[in-house]
């Protein structure tokens, strides 16, 4: 069962599932949306009004939890409560439903996010470190981990998937970090030494399959095993375009006039490890960004 399954992630894994022989299950929130075939069934929700149809669950041995509204939106006050809620209130109702079942579910595989690390030029964050960013985002993830977490409670095995910037050649926030680059100003963001911990969306894909496959429990740190730096990003695409690095960075006061506290998401960067994830026998398809460029420029 997906929740998300529309999303960037989840059609992708849903279309990679139904071709392995799974039967996939979704929930959606638009009931034109719905569909029965024998292997792709759409089941209604609405988590604000506490309504899910229970039969989503039937025989589904593995839930994954995609939900969340995006955080690239300026996050006025009421936009931030939507994106804890849209994570939070969505897994409760997970839970609660789960709870008054006899179920088969075994496995619950979480989104989380890398954000719950501070901001930071030289730690290395593995799984097992405590700090927790004093910010909004580090809020959300907690908030969203605990909720996940609560699956513990009914004998279900929960993985937590930490994910970094999720690179896609037409969705998400690739193409708008580039857009100034193809428009011929490779400008760098601040002082550019900032982290940008990321991954490709087919990385992405294959570490939740690789989670249901082997049916992965705990933190896990998703993205890919080489970070790189915004001056090295911009270098990097600017070369692909052959655009010389002429125009000045982008001051960070600029950006938080123009976004406000959604400025960190370009200002702050943290540096994670992924060797846990790659102990479990998982191999990168785009390890640096240089081989994933190749891939997600080559139409562009």
């Amino acid at each position: 069962l997906i929740t998300g399954a529309t999303g960037l992630i989840g059609t992708a894994l849903t279309s990679q599932l139904l071709d392995q022989g799974h039967t996939v299950h979704f929930l959606t929130t638009r009931k034109e949306k719905i569909i029965t075939t024998p292997n792709h069934k759409g089941f209604y929700w609405n988590p604000t009004n506490h309504d899910i149809d229970l039969h989503a669950f039937k025989d589904v041995s593995c839930v994954v939890n995609l939900v969340g509204a995006t955080i690239a939106k300026r996050w006025t006050t009421a936009y931030k409560e939507m994106i804890i809620s849209s994570r939070v209130q969505t897994t409760n109702l997970l839970y609660k439903s789960l709870k008054k079942l006899d179920h088969k579910v075994t496995s619950f595989i979480s989104a989380s996010g890398i954000s719950i690390y501070p901001n930071s030029k030289n730690t290395v964050y593995t799984e097992l470190s405590k700090d927790v960013a004093a910010n909004f985002l580090g809020q959300v993830v907690v908030a969203w981990e605990a909720s996940a977490d609560q699956f513990f409670d009914l004998g279900i095995g929960v993985a937590k998937i930490r994910t970094g910037v999720v690179f896609d050649s037409s969705q998400g926030a690739f193409p708008k970090m580039i857009q100034p680059i193809k428009m011929g100003v490779p400008s760098v963001v601040g002082d550019g030494s900032q982290w940008i911990s990321w991954i490709h969306t087919d990385d992405i894909v294959a570490i939740y399959n690789h989670a249901i496959d082997h049916n992965l429990t705990g933190i896990y740190n998703a993205v890919a095993p080489v970070a790189i730096k915004n001056t090295e990003f911009t270098k990097l695409v600017a070369g692909f375009y052959k655009i010389p690095m002429w125009a000045p960075n982008i001051p960070g006061f600029i950006l938080k006039l123009f976004l406000g506290a959604m400025s960190m998401l370009a200002l702050q960067g943290q540096l994670v490890s992924v060797l846990k994830l790659e102990s479990t026998g998982f191999a990168f398809k785009y390890p640096t960004l240089d081989k994933a460029l190749s891939n997600l420029l080559k139409n562009k």
